[in-house]
């Protein structure tokens, strides 16, 4: 089975603090299989480190209320590419992010609060009929 996987779970310094989400449980479940890493938020073009952003309103937006709605949705667009052209079956994604959390997102105030929510390259996945958890599930 073909398995994309949140780079940064990989242990890829790709998220927005310049470090990563490394998990003992995600490796020890893809043991075996085919894996794609994949970053969203880099191939739509964002920088490392880069300022935290939150969905506000269904748009992407910095704290400063500066959009970067479009390099999320590039991304996601690209990502989603990437895991069709490569069969994949099953994705494994980051929590809470506002391109890969699966169910649960930061509300857009940047209080830490969380509410039910996608984040923008899941809802393009789920679209799609991809098979999505997020890795606190495993």
């Amino acid at each position: 089975m073909v398995i994309g996987v949140s780079a940064c779970l990989l242990g890829e310094n790709c998220k927005y603090s310049g470090g990563n989400n490394y998990s003992e449980s995600a490796i020890e479940y893809i043991k075996g299989h085919e894996v794609v890493s994949i970053c969203p938020e880099v191939l739509g073009g964002l920088p490392i480190p880069r300022d935290p952003a939150e969905i506000v309103d269904g748009v992407v937006k910095h704290k400063d209320g500066s959009s970067v709605d479009k390099e999320f949705r590039d991304g996601a667009k690209k990502a989603l590419e990437i895991l069709k052209d490569t069969g994949a079956e099953l994705v494994i994604l980051q929590s809470r992010s506002p391109s890969c959390g699966v169910n649960t997102i930061y509300d857009g105030t940047f209080s830490g609060k969380l509410i039910s929510g996608n984040g923008v390259f899941v809802e393009l996945l789920k679209a799609e009929g991809f098979n999505v958890i997020d890795v606190e599930e495993l």
